[in-house]
């Protein structure tokens, strides 16, 4: 009896040594997720989107707005002279800044798109104390949204995100549903998905650990986020919000992506499964994250270019 007691005590302490090492791995990662490492926009790549401009004969501005929290959100603009009407908003990964998409842009602008590229809030030179993975960035999107609009008046605004900027757009849809059409490369389905995810990749595991053993510190740090500061993580789910628009929406997703699996893409093509028509999943097999025009750059140009024309509104005759 002596021994089966001591046993049973000595497996709740280990227990609870567990979820006390659960709940301060939890509160690290999120602490580092809601505050990433900045890197800011150099005059390097300040000359780099210039020389792009240039040779598209596009015209280059730097902009900014407002955000809901008072936050400054900062972003180039960039409008060829021989426009074709439309335009696109350029989102950028977890930890890059606005020049991370200046490749996508030269696609774009070579073929007539104006394009803004922003900063995220707590990215690049943009303001915001907290990175949010969509809570807060759908309304930022928004708000840039209604600036093309008003500065330009295109007749079509598209949207083209990687990474986190991809999930951020697709948590956009139903803040802003006048897109007409969307381009997300290796999104997450949402940042409990990821979150299992990363802490298994930390640990040189699959997302099996992070959903199993280290759930208790997935919890931990979503519960920890929306104490401390108010943001609930938990509803950072693009999967829930591509069901509940109507935009169309292409979906890219590289089958040797290992920072955030196929599998999410894979998850927000089957919740959207009803609307099929409007969610198409490509998944070049040779392409890492947000490696696809770098791994198959004919395939890629064509089916982004492809998608944005498919989906324009009939052009105005008056």
């Amino acid at each position: 009896m002596k021994l089966a007691r001591r046993l049973q005590i000595t497996g709740f302490a280990l227990v609870a040594l567990w979820l006390l090492c659960c709940i301060a791995i939890g509160i690290l990662a999120a602490e580092m997720a809601l505050h990433p490492s900045r890197r800011v926009v150099s005059s390097q790549a300040a000359a780099l989107a210039q020389s792009i401009a240039l040779r598209n004969r596009a015209l280059l501005a730097e902009v900014s707005i407002v955000a809901a929290d008072g936050a400054t959100l900062r972003a180039w603009s960039i409008r060829p002279l021989n426009a074709n009407g439309d335009a696109v908003i350029l989102l950028h990964g977890h930890t890059d800044n606005r020049a991370g998409m200046l490749g996508n842009a030269d696609l774009l602008l070579r073929h007539g798109y104006a394009v803004l590229l922003p900063d995220a809030r707590a990215h690049g030179i943009s303001g915001g104390a907290m990175a949010t993975y969509g809570v807060r960035e759908a309304d930022d999107i928004k708000r840039w949204f209604n600036w093309l609009q008003q500065s330009d008046s295109p007749q079509c605004i598209d949207g083209l995100g990687e990474s986190m900027g991809a999930a951020q757009l697709l948590q956009s849809l139903t803040t802003e549903p006048g897109f007409c059409a969307v381009v997300a490369e290796s999104p997450f389905a949402s940042f409990r998905e990821a979150s299992y995810d990363r802490l298994g990749e930390k640990l040189n595991a699959g997302s099996l650990l992070g959903r199993t053993l280290l759930r208790p510190a997935v919890e931990a740090g979503l519960l920890y986020a929306r104490l401390k500061y108010g943001v609930n993580l938990g509803q950072s789910s693009p999967q829930v919000s591509v069901a509940a628009s109507s935009v169309p929406v292409l979906l890219i997703h590289g089958k040797k992506d290992t920072n955030l699996p196929p599998r999410h893409s894979e998850m927000i093509e089957a919740r959207s499964s009803s609307r099929s028509a409007q969610v198409v999943l490509w998944e070049p097999a040779n392409a890492g994250h947000c490696g696809a025009a770098g791994a198959e750059p004919e395939e890629y140009e064509r089916r982004v270019i492809s998608w944005f024309a498919s989906h324009e509104r009939p052009k105005s005759t008056e």
